[in-house]
């Protein structure tokens, strides 16, 4: 039988052309989605509510006859939380108190609160933080319902005082998920609209007659979702475009074989273009996740798309050692990291690029997705090298505070004013000379 998987060794002379080949993945922008997504955006801007409706009625085979019809209210959010079972209404509960301790915490630590200092002369110079007005959180609701995906977008919002969280959600044929609007209760999001595509991202974007106009958008979704944020970015803030899902593990050899496998299929599950990638030093360890591999795959449900993933984009990959895993991983950067190792702090210590770090063979990347605390929207496609994961900060802005004493205007003005003219910008230099004690008069 052909192998499932690719097996790669970094002694090989052609390894990191392989490995590259390997990671070769550019979101490469379909001109026609491209297309469709400006066209969509144009009609919301210019028609506002009408072409919303339109575009939902038509894309989501919906019926509605106004966009209010579409918003979703307080008390039927409520009703869903009411809805579910004790168990999973106390698994949604617990998981939004985690995340929500996490970011408070990451609040704290960010300097959420600004600073002032004085000079000796009185200048005082200083940052104050505040939070976004109003931001959109996008969910997916076609193939699959992400109720996570609402805890970990709207949760920093509203930890950073966001002052409104405006959620939507595609809701095709009607049918709405529970437990996604279980999830808005949970997080507190303020209003929510079943409308989906690059329509909702135009609505949000430009507001409309019933929508009102964000001052960022965060969430996950399709490819005319991600074309859409792409052109509005300007109009208003957007978090990542992100990439398929990735997982690389480092592993010393001494976790059971079949929770790597596990592991790995976790992320290519997702869909056929994710990332799963073993590095370990141990030859033998390596064949014993590959003969998991073929022994639990048959029992996943989506074991077709778990097959195709791991066939296109996946790789067992003899390393020299642990130091090497490292370095490779670096180079990797990638989204979800594992180290599943006995002493992973070490080798934690060496890693400068990931999105989240999860450490120690009990550490499986799906409690990070779903209930450990931090944010599960992480940057993909080696963008760890220059980006974070979301969180409170995504939701702030920070302005320069200066505050320039009498006295302090003396020195900085004779500063400024010779850097203005020899920029050959004279406003500039009179306007900071006329505060000159001996150059003030016109």
């Amino acid at each position: 039988m052909a192998s499932l998987i690719s097996r790669l060794n970094s002694a090989e002379p052609d390894f990191l052309r392989r490995l590259h080949a390997l990671l070769a993945f550019e979101a490469t922008e379909d001109e026609a989605i491209d297309r469709a997504a400006a066209q969509i955006l144009a009609s919301v801007r210019a028609q506002g509510d009408n072409a919303v409706l339109d575009a939902t009625n038509r894309f989501d085979r919906m019926q509605a006859d106004n966009v209010a019809s579409l918003e979703l209210r307080q008390a039927e959010l409520q009703a869903a939380l009411e809805s579910l079972t004790p168990e999973r209404r106390a698994a949604l509960e617990n998981a939004a108190a985690r995340v929500r301790a996490y970011h408070e915490r990451q609040k704290a630590e960010c300097g959420s609160d600004g600073f002032i200092y004085t000079e000796a002369d009185g200048t005082r110079l200083g940052q104050k933080v505040t939070p976004l007005d109003r931001v959109g959180i996008y969910v997916p609701g076609g193939k699959a319902a992400y109720p996570s995906s609402v805890l970990m977008n709207a949760i920093p919002a509203k930890v950073a005082g966001v002052g409104e969280i405006i959620m939507v959600v595609p809701t095709p044929d009607g049918v709405k998920n529970p437990l996604v609007l279980a999830a808005a209760a949970i997080a507190g999001v303020d209003r929510v609209f079943t409308i989906g595509g690059a329509q909702a991202v135009g609505a949000l974007a430009y507001g409309t007659e019933s929508i009102p106009q964000v001052d960022k958008i965060v969430g996950p979704g399709n490819a005319y979702v991600a074309a859409a944020k792409r052109r509005v970015f300007g109009t208003v803030g957007i978090d990542m475009i992100a990439g398929p899902s990735e997982i690389l593990v480092i592993c010393d050899g001494t976790t059971p074989p079949d929770w790597v496998a596990m592991d790995l299929f976790s992320q290519a599950e997702h869909d056929e273009l994710a990332q799963s990638i073993l590095l370990c030093p141990d030859a033998a360890y390596l064949n014993a996740v590959e003969e998991s591999i073929v022994r639990l795959l048959p029992q996943m449900p989506r074991q077709d798309v778990i097959r195709t993933s791991l066939a296109n984009r996946g790789a067992l990959i003899q390393v020299a050692d642990m130091d090497e895993a490292c370095d490779i991983a670096n180079r990797i950067a990638p989204e979800h990291l594992e180290i599943s190792a006995q002493n992973p702090d070490i080798w934690a210590d060496k890693i400068r690029h990931a999105g989240a770090m999860f450490l120690g063979r009990f550490t499986s990347e799906s409690l990070g997705d779903y209930c450990a605390g931090p944010n599960h929207v992480l940057p993909t496609s080696r963008t760890a090298r220059f980006s974070s994961p979301l969180g409170v900060y995504d939701f702030q802005k920070r302005s320069s505070v200066i505050c320039v004493s009498e006295e302090g205007a003396q020195v900085l003005g004779k500063i400024a004013a010779e850097l203005a003219y020899g920029e050959g910008l004279q406003a500039h230099a009179r306007s900071a000379e006329m505060r000159l004690k001996d150059r003030g008069e016109a």
